[in-house]
Parts: C-alpha cells; structure tokens; sequence
C-alpha cells in the first residue's frame, strides 16, 4: 500500500478503452447538454446532479445533496461529502457541470461538440477543458485513493455548480444559507489552463470580472450624411474617442482607480521568473501591449485588465448613407483584489465626465453578457500554498509554479467571502485549449500528469506524517 500503488490506479483508469475507464466516463458527461446560457436546458443540469454526480459519489461513500438555486431559472448547486473522522482536516473540491453554448456547426471538421472526438493528443468535446473533464479527474484521483488504502484519511467535499459559466448566480445565497455544509479547512480543485504548457502551476487566486456597456445614445433615427454631417454629433466618433482615454494605444490603463495600488512582496516575490506561454498552437503574445514595465505574468496576475468585446453601430452588412443614432461597446474590466468592484463604475463615471464624455451612458449589458464575478487570492506566504507546492514537488519531482492570481474569474470571491478558506487550484488544461469557443479540448498527456499529481496530493494529504494540518 503506498502513494505509487494509488497513481498507478488512477492512471490505469485514465488509460483503460473500456466501459470504466476516464474517457469513457467524460463521454457520458460531455453528452450532457448543460449549456448554462440556455434556458430550455435546466433539466439537463438536474440529470447531470442527479443521474451523474450522485450515483459515482454515493459508490465512493460520499452522502448527496442537491440545493435548488433561489434564481428562477438557473441551475442546482450539487454537495457531495465524505466525513471520516469529524477531528480530521476537510478539503472541499470544486468543479462546475454547466458548459458554455455548443456552437454546433462551428466546429473544425464539423465535430459533435457533444461528442468526444480524438485527433492524436487532442480530445474535442464541449466541456473537456471547462470543466467536467477536470473535476472528473478529482473523482478518479479519490477513487484511487480509497481503492488503495480502503480510506481517505481525511474529510472530503465535493461542490459541483450548474451555473459558472453565466456568473455562479445563486451559489452564495446557497452558501450562505447552509454555511456549515460547506465549511471545509482548505480548498483543492482544478479548473482552467496552466500558464506555461511546460510545467504545472499552482494559482492561488482569480481576477474579478465586470462587464458594462459604454452607449452613445444620441437621437432616434440616422439622418442623411449629407444633409446633416458635420451638424450632428457622430455616436461612433464619440464613443471611440471615450474608449481611447480609458486606455492608451497600446493597452496601458489611463484611469488612475483602475491601476492597482498596494499589491503585497509575497505576491510580487512569487512570480519572479515565472513565464506565461500558450504553447506552439496559441496566439503569439504581443510583448508590446499593455503595462509597461511589467512581465507577461505580472500582467495578469498583479494587473487589470480592459476590453472591448464587442461594438456596434449602424449595420456593417449594410451600410448606408446617414449619421447612425447611437453606438454601442460591449466592455469588461477584469481586476485584481486590490481594485474594488464597487468601485469601478463610480470611477469609470468621473473619468468619463473629467474628460468631457458626459453623453456617453454607461449601462447594464445584456443577461447573457453579464460578468460579475469579485475577485479572490490566497496568500503566497499561508502554510497551504507552502504545503501543496511542497508536495507538488514532492510528489511530481519537478519544479511546480505559484501563480498568485490567474487571468480568468471564477468562485474564489464567493468562497473566500462566504467561507473564509485557503484556496488553490491545480490547472490541468493549456493557454490554447478554445475554452469558451468552438474546438474545445484537452491534452492527454497534461491530463494524465495532472491526474499523477492529484492523486499524489490527495495520498499526502491522508498520511499522519506529510498531511496538511491547519
């Protein structure tokens, strides 16, 4: 009975063609059409709670709960624990069952994204990446371990939300209200991509996301370009001309709120020598956009973020020969936790009328484009991140990173501002994985390591000599 005879079940299920086996396993769960920005599926993310989570959960020893979101309309937060011994440390784990749309159609090749497809490394398929192929190796990883050594040696909780993907509404109420049922010591999961393809990285934190819309509203009706350019103020003109004092030409950020201020050595210390690479199939990083000053990590772990994701004016299929009303740009603003988010629109207002922008609105987005997910980060310096690097490394034999604050947003603001607790996360996906977009996939070879590692972790952390105690 030892740590190597529990990775080598797991990644026998990883390796297995069978019924049984992991890629068997995430077929029937990618088939599960959880599109969270699809009303009509709201009974598919009860059958992936109820026909999927809770049955490979319950054969595991875990007791099951499924809470009802307070939202109309969103989907179920799902618990799952194992409680061994009430005097032992509890890890709670999370993952996400909703998927963004499937955009049938738009795939290479015309892939089913509800079905797994293999191309030599790659596995496509509408979840992979984000986030049931991850959370399914925490599955395989605990199975390992109790196969193995008949117990946990811990205390384990499993969260698995059905609404992530359109800003986990409703899981801090749900929390809230049942704060003891998720209490936990120390928070261990995996989601997202590592920041270099090259080694594993631990990410202690995530960016907040906003999204807002910038409007130029100006009049009903577009008018002849004719007879009324050069008399009426052009929406688009004005609108473009707000957006370029928000930032400069070259991504530097020119509101002096939205600059980060405060940010703590140990966080700074952790990504010295840290790089950030897509791998040889991701988009080329431009070195020259954004802070200047700041390394490619430092960009996205100690920084914010603007962007514009979307803008419209006029009819760009059909143009015709008038001053267009208004003009619209659909905007976000991802921060670190030294920025506010109550604070954001508050200054982005006083910039806008500073500058003499006091016409252009600022407005709510659409449901399907609202981001609001606050920000969250465990301290480099608190024993759990010295303790799950240490073992990292131990357990892996290779150098393992500390991203202090990832690119991306997710639950850590709800779990630290709900429960309090160490969180970090152990990515098993890369920079160029099309999360989010059409030819989503993995890498079997991260995977694979990914799942060693876990299981490594989850081995340490039920042994009396090398477990983490808070």
């Amino acid at each position: 009975m030892s740590r190597s005879e529990a990775v080598r079940h797991a990644t026998g299920c990883y390796d297995d063609d069978g019924a049984h086996g992991y890629y068997s396993r995430l077929a029937k769960l990618v088939a599960v059409r959880t599109e969270s920005q699809n009303p009509e599926r709201l009974n598919e993310h009860y059958s992936y709670a109820n026909d999927h989570m809770t049955p490979a959960l319950e054969r595991l020893g875990y007791e099951c709960r499924i809470y009802d979101n307070p939202f109309e309309g969103c989907g179920p937060v799902f618990l799952a624990q194992r409680i061994e011994d009430e005097s032992l440390p509890t890890l709670l784990c999370y993952g996400h069952g909703d998927v963004v749309l499937g955009m049938e159609g738009q795939w290479e090749e015309d892939r089913d994204p509800w079905s797994l497809t293999f191309d030599g490394d790659k596995v496509y398929g509408r979840g992979t990446a984000d986030n049931k192929g991850q959370h399914l190796a925490h599955m395989v990883a605990l199975e390992a371990i109790l196969e193995t050594r008949g117990k946990l040696g811990f205390n384990s909780k499993i969260v698995i939300e059905q609404g992530e993907e359109n800003g986990s509404k409703g899981l801090a109420e749900v929390i809230a209200e049942n704060r003891d049922d998720f209490r936990a010591d120390a928070f261990f999961s995996s989601d997202g991509p590592r920041a270099n393809i090259a080694e594993p990285n631990i990410s202690l934190g995530n960016r907040g996301c906003l999204n807002f819309e910038l409007v130029a509203n100006f009049r009903e009706g577009g008018h002849h370009s004719g007879n009324w350019g050069g008399l009426l103020r052009s929406p688009a003109v004005r609108l473009t001309h707000a957006l370029s004092s928000i930032v400069s030409p070259s991504g530097e950020i020119r509101i002096e709120a939205w600059r980060p201020k405060g940010i703590p050595d140990s966080v700074r210390e952790a990504l010295k020598g840290a790089a950030r690479s897509p791998g040889e199939t991701g988009p080329a990083i431009d070195a020259d956009w954004g802070e200047r000053g700041l390394t490619g990590a430092e960009k996205v772990s100690l920084w914010n973020s603007f962007e514009v994701l979307a803008m419209q004016v006029g009819n760009p299929d059909r143009p015709v020969n008038a001053v267009p009303p208004w003009a619209r740009a659909s905007c976000q603003l991802r921060h670190v936790v030294e920025t506010p988010q109550g604070a954001i629109l508050e200054s982005l207002r006083a910039h806008l009328d500073e500058q003499g922008f006091s016409d252009i609105q600022i407005e709510e987005p659409p449901e399907s484009n609202r981001g609001y997910f606050t920000p969250g980060r465990t301290n480099p310096d608190h024993p759990w991140a010295h303790w799950l690097k240490a073992t990292l490394e131990r357990v892996g034999d290779q150098p393992c990173g500390v991203v202090p604050c990832s690119g991306g947003s997710n639950v850590t603001g709800v779990i630290q501002d709900e429960l309090g607790m160490p969180f970090a996360w152990l990515p098993m996906s890369y920079l160029a994985c099309s999360q989010h977009a059409p030819n989503e996939h993995i890498l079997k070879p991260l995977m694979r390591e990914g799942l060693e590692l876990i299981t490594g972790v989850y081995w340490e952390m039920g042994t009396e000599e090398g477990g983490y105690r808070p």
